[in-house]
């Protein structure tokens, strides 16, 4: 399913036109403590009641019933995606395929004619918690942790809810393996663990009166990043939150030469909005430059030539496979969001791997060969950056609350 979504970008960026993003090929979900879509993964003892008589077990099987339907239906209307769309934004995608169609293209785009791609606007439908959660949920999670970070079969993470072990010897594999790999995987549950966050800081606190009242849940935080509720787990995931984030930072500032280039030019339709979004991205590329603490990729696939290539590829093809599995989850909301923000990092790692191909830009334009980030690649980009400051920003918070708990 592709979806395309709108161009909202964090901060003085932000703007409400839709911009088409996209491929199923190219772009959120097991529970570190729950997706947006998925519960703790933290062991949680079955609920122990006394028996009770014939008659009183069918009354409570019917209420179980109905507790079951009124949980599904309210997953279901809180995941459901705001498709509606002003006759401007409309108009704007008229006039972005026919300039799009004007210009060479380098790689390969989604169909834009396909029954199954959709606008959407980011604004009308933000990332919050939806009641998706349960084994289904986590089932997404489990496929992406348990077949796409190199892991034997025989090894079992932590607090995972599906596997038999405690995963007592987790760590001591991870760190057995090449740098590559660990970062792979950090990666991935750092993404896991902003997800959570956004889900936690926007909970659906009540719904009473017609008016849904939302904010910050802290037990739900807590069940997910609390160092004593996670047995430690909850640490690790926030580290690979700041790790995923330095990640994110130092592709802004390597993908800065590009949009220097005067061929790029970021299309609105405006010309005098074009020049100033344009103006305005680079003034925060040019920020991320001032900020020392970046993660040097040069250390990755740095081995044997012939190695290293393939290790890349694979790398490349695991993450790929992510971006796919996420089309299997069952929530509308949860589906944009995380598939959005999986091609950000996709986008991020496209970007810190081709610096070479970056710094050759000529100025006069690009070449066949040459990179190039499609506008889909863009928006994925500087929304998933934008959530990943946004996580950082609710932790903040949650600290803040948490003191005044305590």
């Amino acid at each position: 399913m592709t979806l395309t979504l709108s161009h909202h970008i964090p901060g003085a960026l932000q703007h409400t036109d839709p911009v088409l993003w996209g491929p199923t090929d190219s772009e959120e979900e097991d529970h570190q403590g729950g997706g947006e879509e998925l519960p703790d993964e933290e062991d949680h003892p079955e609920h122990h009641v006394a028996p009770v008589p014939q008659r009183g077990a069918q009354y409570a099987q019917a209420a179980n019933t109905v507790s079951d339907v009124a949980a599904c239906e309210q997953a279901t209307d809180l995941g459901a995606i705001n498709s509606s769309l002003s006759n401007q934004s409309k108009q704007a995608f008229v006039d972005w395929d026919r300039h799009d169609d004007a210009q060479d293209h380098f790689c390969e785009l989604d169909d834009e004619s396909s029954p199954d791609a959709a606008y959407v606007d980011l604004l009308l439908n933000p990332e919050r918690y939806t009641g998706y959660q349960g084994p289904s949920a986590w089932r997404v999670w489990n496929s992406i942790y348990e077949e796409n970070c190199f892991k034997p079969r025989s090894v079992y993470r932590p607090l995972n809810p599906l596997a038999p072990s405690r995963g007592e010897g987790f760590y001591n594999w991870l760190e057995g393996l090449c740098l590559e790999k660990r970062v792979f995987y950090k990666l991935i549950s750092g993404l896991h663990s902003s997800i959570n966050i956004h889900l936690c800081s926007q909970y659906l606190l009540d719904e009473g009166w017609g008016k849904s009242v939302w904010g910050p849940n802290v037990q739900e935080f807590l069940q997910r990043f609390d160092p004593a509720e996670t047995k430690g787990e909850g640490t690790r995931r926030l580290k690979n939150l700041y790790f995923l984030y330095l990640i994110e930072l130092r592709a802004l500032s390597k993908v800065a030469p590009y949009f220097e280039r005067t061929f790029v030019h970021l299309y609105t339709g405006n010309t005098q909005e074009d020049r100033a979004t344009k103006d305005l991205l680079l003034q925060v590329f040019n920020e991320t430059k001032a900020f020392p603490m970046h993660f040097d990729e040069s250390s990755m696939f740095a081995g044997k030539k012939l190695e290293a290539k393939i290790l890349k590829e694979e790398f490349r093809l695991h993450f790929k496979n992510i971006s796919r599995i996420m089309d299997c989850v069952g929530c509308s909301k949860c589906r944009l969001w995380g598939k959005l923000q999986t091609q950000g990092l996709g986008t991020a790692l496209k970007i810190l791997f081709s610096e070479k191909e970056i710094q050759s830009l000529s100025e006069s334009g690009p070449s066949p060969q040459g990179f190039q980030l499609t506008r889909q690649e863009i928006v994925a980009l500087l929304n998933g950056f934008g959530r990943l400051s946004t996580s950082i920003h609710q932790l903040h918070i949650f600290r803040s609350l948490l003191k005044v708990k305590r």
